[in-house]
């Protein structure tokens, strides 16, 4: 799976809606981006931009208005080889309470650490979101942004497509939780409990 392939993937599952969302990878050059105003069912393969992670153009395609905070990401943080940044319903609707995403589900942990931070609200395609969303993300691979929506990081295609399912799953049942009253949120001791034994989950006891 690349980056056009994912963009589709995320627009059959409804998580990107029109333009309202963005997809890159990183490339020997700088990064494949999908292009400024474009939507998942309207752009082919051919309509990518290409750039530099300092801004300059590689094709005549012109890129995402949030190109800066994809780069941003990428030179902050090496392990970033696909990100996927959408306004997903749920992810959305906490990010518009500012609201981070706490330990209320021990998978939490699976993006890094005990909670998904949320990123104050700044205008958007701004060098300051760039900057907010690489202060959020510094020890976790998912953020959100307030107002806005969220953004993550894989090391490919696919580990970002899985991430962004779980995310929106956990955000959405964090706010089923809310709405039927106090979530419970695991302590510490939970927390770590939980990674050490993630640790020989899955294939290979490999978690990332």
């Amino acid at each position: 799976m690349n980056a056009f392939q994912l963009y589709t993937a995320l627009g059959a599952r409804g998580l990107i809606v029109g333009s309202s969302g963005n997809v890159s990878e990183r490339n020997d050059r700088g990064m494949i981006i999908t292009p400024s105003g474009g939507a998942p069912d309207a752009v082919n393969e051919n309509g990518m931009a290409e750039m530099t992670l300092e801004g300059t153009r590689l094709n005549n395609a012109t890129p995402s208005s949030e190109w800066e905070m994809h780069a941003a990401i990428y030179r902050a943080f090496p392990a970033a080889a696909c990100i996927v940044h959408t306004h997903a319903d749920a992810c959305t609707a906490l990010a518009s309470l500012g609201q981070a995403l706490p330990p209320f589900h021990y998978m939490v942990v699976q993006f890094g650490g005990s909670d998904v931070r949320c990123a104050p609200y700044v205008t958007f395609g701004t060098p300051e979101l760039a900057a907010h969303a690489v202060t959020a993300l510094k020890g976790r691979t998912a953020c959100l942004l307030a107002n806005h929506g969220m953004i993550l990081y894989g090391r490919d295609a696919e580990q970002a497509l899985s991430r962004m399912l779980l995310l929106e799953a956990l955000c959405r049942q964090y706010l089923l939780a809310l709405a039927a009253g106090k979530p419970r949120l695991l302590s510490a001791k939970e927390i770590s409990a939980a990674k050490q034994r993630f640790k020989t989950y899955g294939p290979r006891g490999a978690s990332s």
